[in-house]
């Protein structure tokens, strides 16, 4: 039996990262790091090497990077508690935070490419091209946002992902010396589509506009714990992820097969051999019913819009 990969994550106490733990730690020889060793309630989790990767000083981490073959990229910094689209923290304020994460990334490339290290797979988010959605999606104009789209968002969260991925070119495309391997997978919605959560929004709430609207984006962006594993693996685990020109970068939606997405799992699928085995329409057919569908619901019948 060959021997197991041997997979740094960082970010290994966070909510996405919990996802994978359990099956990722059978399959891999899995190096966990996070800048605390505590989860959000506070208590120890076990097994988790404390690193901060903003810290520029690589010396300080380099050696956990040492025997790698790949690295899964997870680790962030709040701007606030409010999450992406909290109140908190206004969004034109958010700058130095976000900048502080490009600087990690950079980080971890470094320290990766320093290492001998031959595949990344990052983190980004749907928001490095968000301003589509936004813009467009909502407004009924565009049906579905392609990876190989020019990244824009209309925020500095989705401005630090997508510099995270124009970040890893370089790396990737052989100019230091030799060519390191990006599958920058854009995260969804990795959750469980709450229906009573959304409905109960006031009118007006961000992303998309109302409580039907939210409800209907998060069904397009439902990502489930079963699809997230097999696509992270496969990102992992796929032999060769070179595009025409030799450049083994590809950048990936991270969603489920879901029937009323509007982000296209054309690569994902092409070149990973993704294969999603849930559709939200699927899974939460009985909140479709109440909500959006059934004789009493008051939505309209486009994907996402009223």
């Amino acid at each position: 039996m060959p021997d197991k990969r041997r997979v740094l994550m960082t970010g290994a106490a966070g909510y996405v990262a919990s996802q994978m733990i359990e099956e990722f730690s059978e399959r891999y020889e899995l190096v966990r790091a996070d800048v605390s060793d505590k989860g959000r309630d506070g208590e120890p989790i076990e097994g988790i090497q404390v690193a901060d990767f903003i810290d520029t000083d690589r010396s300080k981490y380099e050696h956990l990077f040492e025997g790698v073959d790949a690295v899964i990229h997870l680790s962030y910094k709040r701007s606030s508690e409010g999450g992406v689209f909290g109140d908190a923290v206004p969004h034109i304020e958010r700058f130095a935070t976000e900048n502080e994460n490009v600087v990690m990334a950079n980080n971890v490339y470094r320290a990766a490419y320093d290492a001998g290290v031959r595949r990344m797979v990052v983190a980004s988010s749907n928001h490095a091209a968000d301003w589509y959605e936004h813009a467009l999606i909502h407004a009924q104009k565009k049906d579905v946002v392609q990876p190989w789209e020019y990244p824009v968002s209309d925020n500095f969260y989705g401005w630090a992902k997508a510099a995270y991925e124009l970040l890893a070119w370089p790396y990737a495309c052989g100019k230091f010396g030799r060519r390191m391997e990006f599958v920058q997978v854009r995260i969804g919605y990795p959750r469980e589509v709450d229906a009573e959560m959304f409905m109960a929004q006031p009118e007006g709430s961000e992303p998309a506009g109302g409580p039907v609207q939210n409800f209907k984006r998060h069904l397009g962006t439902h990502f489930s714990a079963r699809d997230l594993r097999q696509l992270f693996t496969k990102a992992i685990e796929v032999e060769d992820i070179s595009d025409e020109h030799g450049v083994p970068y590809l950048i990936v939606y991270g969603i489920s097969g879901n029937t009323r997405r509007f982000w296209s799992l054309e690569t994902a699928r092409n070149m990973l051999g993704y294969e999603p085995q849930d559709d939200s329409e699927v899974k939460y057919e009985s909140a479709i019913r109440k909500y959006l569908t059934g004789p009493d619901a008051k939505a309209g019948h486009s994907r996402v819009g009223p």
